[in-house]
């Protein structure tokens, strides 16, 4: 179902790129989830005080949430992973909110931009590996009785496969369905009057989702630093 008005597909078409921007409204959208979070990122690092302001106060409160609850998660060790993974939480929770805004299209309703999503992270669950273990990674994949080999390298290939397939599938399916019923209830009953406790749902949703993505996330890398049993 096409979006009933989507405001930077029309700001586009203005400046001769409509037939991109209906094609690939998901990327033009990440572009504008990318623009407002570097702006607020900029803002927060900007006049950083020892006695702090009411804005820095709300983005300390953001930063070291996110920071001690992936601690509790992976542990003192991990730390070094706060970048992408908060970056991988702030990203997705802007990109389901931007959906709530009329004129807007959520990018993580797009199954492009939720793979892309999934690869990274599953990509980067390797690399921690490698990184901890070097070559003794691929005991991860070959299970404890080496007689099993084989077959347990088999069923872990397909487990990794799996996990691009969950993270893909399960924010795409949940995000595209919101949008869904958002744009039939649009249709039916006006812009505000009956789509505004769908609306609330979805801003719990919008942090349900993002939360559960950052979180396995999470337990993905915590799998990758630990010792093979």
């Amino acid at each position: 179902m096409e979006h009933p008005y989507l405001f930077f597909v029309k700001l586009f078409e203005w400046i001769g790129l409509g037939h991109f921007a209906h094609i690939y409204p998901h990327v033009v959208y990440s572009w504008v989830v990318m623009a407002v979070l570097i702006v607020l990122a900029a803002i927060a690092a900007k006049n950083i005080r020892m006695i702090p302001t009411k804005a820095q106060n709300v983005f300390e409160v953001i930063v070291s949430g996110i920071e001690d609850f992936m601690v509790d998660v992976v542990g003192e060790e991990g730390r070094w992973l706060f970048p992408l993974a908060a970056t991988v939480f702030l990203y997705i929770f802007t990109c389901n909110l931007s959906g709530l805004i009329p004129g807007f299209f959520p990018p993580t309703a797009s199954i492009n931009t939720t793979l892309s999503c999934a690869l990274v992270v599953v990509t980067f669950t390797h690399v921690i590996g490698i990184k901890y273990h070097g070559a003794k990674y691929i005991k991860h994949f070959l299970g404890p009785v080496w007689w099993m080999s084989p077959l347990i390298f088999l069923i872990e290939i397909i487990g990794h496969l799996a996990r691009i397939l969950s993270l893909t599938f399960r924010l795409f399916g949940n995000m595209a369905g919101h949008e869904l019923v958002l744009a039939i209830l649009f249709m039916l009953a006006g812009l505000f009057l009956a789509p505004l406790p769908i609306m609330l749902l979805g801003i719990f949703v919008a942090f349900v989702q993002a939360f559960v993505f950052f979180l396995l996330s999470l337990i993905y890398f915590s799998g990758a630093m630990e010792h093979a049993h």
